[in-house]
């Protein structure tokens, strides 16, 4: 069975993970695979990303069987096996389009942080994340020193990262580690509703909304008004804006095309 089945509907594209037996846990070689469907979408026609998991799991990380990372590999070997997982959350993070995980059951360690690597997180009840790297003797990894002190506060991520600690759904809706939290059954009506919504945006606008929003720690205040000048002036010269105004005053759903 593949480890990435790729589905798409319309202009939403659904990447599932599927690794029967270890909660869909990424294998060595499964880390370029992600990276590669990463790049595929973005290059394809589709307008969304949905990423989920099989079997009513979603990512427990790094499948950890017949790795040929650790001790016995050397620094150098182990340094370079690094870059495959930070390759693909690199890809991840770079998309100019949205990105909505669908998590069921577990998402821990590189798992969690593929999530949190998504713009839109949709949790079950049932969901549960943990940073469990500690608790490997390891660190963060794909992306969850960037990622995790932004969506939760320097605070929280340090006691979720220091301790490795279980979240389940309730709280991680009150840290702010998820948008939603819906009953299992409901998860995927509510993903493809979202993901049909985004699709149906201005793709411009939700580039540069993106760009904006993953600068805005690092900018200051007059950095931030200056870039949405400049932006808001590149969209006001663009055919959406313009289709954007004919179906309000038409009073029917704008058709954008991102130009």
């Amino acid at each position: 069975m593949p480890l990435l089945a790729t589905s798409d509907h319309g202009p939403v594209r659904t990447l599932t993970i599927s690794n029967p037996g270890r909660k869909n846990a990424i294998p060595p070689d499964g880390w370029d695979q992600l990276g590669a469907a990463f790049a595929a979408f973005a290059g394809s026609d589709q307008r969304v990303l949905v990423i989920t998991g099989a079997d009513g799991e979603f990512c427990s990380g790094a499948d950890l069987a017949d790795a040929d990372f650790g001790p016995d590999f050397g620094v150098a070997n182990n340094v370079a096996w690094m870059r495959r997982p930070g390759a693909a959350a690199t890809t991840l993070h770079r998309l100019p389009k949205p990105t909505v995980a669908a998590v069921d059951g577990v998402a821990a360690g590189a798992g969690m942080n593929l999530a949190l690597g998504c713009d839109i997180v949709i949790a079950t009840e049932r969901a549960r994340f943990s940073e469990i790297f500690v608790r490997r003797g390891l660190t963060l990894d794909f992306g969850g020193t960037w990622l995790l002190p932004r969506v939760v506060g320097r605070a929280r991520a340090l006691d979720l990262a220091l301790t490795g600690r279980l979240v389940g759904a309730a709280e991680a809706l009150d840290m702010g580690l998820v948008a939603r939290v819906v009953p299992a059954d409901e998860l995927a009506d509510t993903v493809t509703e979202t993901a049909e919504a985004l699709a149906a945006g201005a793709p411009l606008a939700q580039r540069i909304i993106k760009t904006g929003l993953d600068r805005s720690e690092t900018m200051t205040f007059e950095q931030a008004i200056a870039y949405e000048t400049e932006a808001q002036g590149v969209l006001l010269s663009s055919q959406d804006v313009t289709e954007a105004l004919a179906a309000f005053l038409g009073k029917r759903p704008p058709r954008f095309l991102g130009r």
